[in-house]
């Protein structure tokens, strides 16, 4: 979690910076499910492709725990539904 609002600050210092440009969009890409050209990872320099991967896992973790909030939710509406 560090590491995201250490980002954070960094875009908001230096919004036009290409390299934050380029995670800015990965990660307005990975949230809006849309296409994300892959050779912009390749053109990071290595500590912010770092910040890509950590970026990468977060939203991945994120996307599981969110499918397995809603499948919980489901099944305790089918439960409560068994019950009556």
């Amino acid at each position: 979690m560090r590491f995201i609002k250490s980002l954070r600050k960094k875009i908001l210092q230096s919004p036009d910076d290409p390299q934050l440009v380029a995670l800015s969009n990965l990660i307005v890409s990975l949230e809006g499910d849309t296409a994300y050209d892959i050779k912009n990872l390749y053109d990071l320099d290595y500590r912010n492709f770092e910040y890509a991967i950590e970026i990468i896992k977060e939203w991945r973790l994120n996307r599981y725990t969110f499918g397995k909030a809603k499948l919980f939710d489901v099944a305790f509406q089918a439960a409560e539904l068994g019950y009556k």
